[in-house]
């Protein structure tokens, strides 16, 4: 079932590292792998969740989701999106903004693709790196069921306890950041800091609408559990609302993906072709969840990919200044992945024996 599932993802790997190779050279093969293991350690979550909403639906609606999200998550939020930043930000016309990305030899007044998303830089590494940076807070302020680094985990889930807390700890950081970084353009990225804040909250808000909503037929379905009625599977409308809500989510996740991926390449091409990778891994990860029946037993991955999303903020945020290398980006995510990779793996052989000498 294992290569079933993954066949496509090996086979759409294989096919995009070589023609990064062949268009990029060696540095574009390695630029494309980072950013695909980048995104697949940021959405890993993202996979989880997703299973446990996918499983719900019926077959119909889950090939529609594997479908037609594919393309809505590879070619909107990773081809559609990365444009929109430089024409806004460079107040160009979108006609104008395909021509240079197809073209990095042509100019505009002067500048031309890479010119005017370097210019861009301060304002995207600000709204990303806030956005991103509200992602970790409010994971590491609210309550889990496990803790991994425990010592610094549970004196932060006391003072999350207060209202609005991760807001105010993003707008100092903000202002922190303007004020070391900015260099001129204190009042560009201090703009686009607040609505990198304004965004995540949106988005969490509408979210939250729909857990809501879903929580509520969760309860009616564990009711006709106990009462031993079989598990309808979500059809026709309800099942489109489930489609919808696994869109809005899967956008949220793949975001930060999309906006910390400026911190590796600014090729347009390049990041639409690692996180396009990456994205059908976590695709093909939801549906291994989904046809195992059982989520993953590896309870502190999930905080490894908020550490990797907290530090590519604070990487973000420096970069309005200064730059990073790109293989430090990258391989600091694939770290905090390891590392609570094997930690997981230590509890659950730790907890195994526990069982046994009992």
């Amino acid at each position: 079932m294992f290569l079933r599932t993954f066949g496509w993802s090996f086979a759409i790997t294989i096919v995009g590292l070589i023609a990064a190779g062949l268009i990029w050279g060696a540095e574009g093969f390695g630029v494309v792998l980072i950013l695909s293991i980048l995104e697949i350690s940021l959405s890993f979550d993202n996979a989880v969740v997703n299973a446990t909403v996918l499983k719900r639906m019926n077959p119909f609606w889950q090939k529609i989701f594997l479908t037609v999200g594919v393309l809505i998550a590879v070619f909107g939020m990773r081809l559609v999106f990365p444009l929109a930043v430089v024409a806004l930000t460079a107040h160009l016309n979108p006609a104008t903004v395909i021509d240079l990305a197809l073209d990095s030899s042509k100019t505009y007044n002067g500048s031309n693709y890479g010119d005017f998303l370097q210019a861009a830089n301060p304002a995207i590494a600000a709204f990303g790196g806030i956005f991103l940076l509200m992602i970790f807070l409010d994971f590491v302020l609210e309550e889990k069921e496990f803790n991994w680094l425990s010592w610094l985990e549970k004196p932060l889930e006391k003072i999350g306890k207060l209202d609005a807390l991760s807001s105010v700890i993003a707008l100092v950081v903000l202002a922190v950041s303007a004020n070391l970084f900015a260099e001129g353009k204190a009042e560009t990225v201090l703009l686009a800091g607040l609505l990198g804040l304004a965004t995540y909250l949106a988005v969490n808000g509408l979210s939250g609408v729909f857990e809501s909503g879903l929580e509520a037929e969760e309860e009616a379905e564990e009711e006709a559990e106990r009462k031993g009625k079989p598990l309808v599977l979500a059809a026709g409308k309800a099942a489109f609302f489930l489609f919808l809500y696994l869109e809005v989510l899967d956008a949220s996740f793949s975001f930060d993906g999309v906006v910390g991926a400026f911190a590796i390449s600014q090729d347009i091409f390049q990041i639409t072709l690692g996180l396009g990778i990456g994205a059908m891994y976590i695709r093909s990860l939801t549906v291994y969840l989904v046809r195992k029946g059982t989520l993953d037993d590896y309870v502190y991955l999930e905080h490894g990919a908020h550490y990797a999303i907290g530090a590519l903020a604070l990487i973000l945020l420096v970069s309005i200044k200064h730059h990073i290398p790109e293989i430090v980006t990258g391989l600091i995510g694939v770290a905090f992945i390891g590392a609570a990779l094997v930690s997981s793996m230590i509890r659950n052989k730790r907890e195994q024996e526990l069982e046994e000498a009992s």
